[in-house]
């Protein structure tokens, strides 16, 4: 794996890292409600599910990160695709700039771990 290819997928994982403690820490406050775009009685309402949620970006960071670190190629795959399937699910559903700020970076990351072969 390039240094480059690297670089982009420590940059994904930084990135869920970030979605982490927003929503495991923030959600209520007002950084996490301005992110979001949150009324205090919805982040107040949903903030055990925004916790959840944290934790399961939490667990995508670990993922890449292991994966670079360990040469686990195969889990840095498996994790970006999973990024690009949620934030695909994201777009249509949600909000249609999840599209660009979670699965495009981990488009390209996938797309230059392929072009490192």
């Amino acid at each position: 794996m390039t240094m480059l290819t690297t670089l982009l997928v420590l940059l994904v994982a930084v990135e869920h890292i970030a979605f982490m403690v927003l929503e495991m820490f923030f959600w209520t406050k007002p950084l996490g409600r301005r992110v979001f775009g949150l009324t205090p009685e919805f982040a107040t309402a949903s903030a055990a599910l925004a916790k959840n949620q944290g934790l399961y970006n939490g667990f995508l960071a670990a993922g890449l990160i292991w994966g670079c670190f360990g040469g686990e190629r195969a889990l840095i795959v498996f994790v970006l695709v999973c990024v690009v399937a949620a934030g695909v699910y994201g777009a249509a559903t949600v909000k249609r700039s999840i599209l660009f700020v979670q699965a495009l970076p981990a488009a390209t990351a996938l797309l230059f771990l392929w072009l490192s072969r």
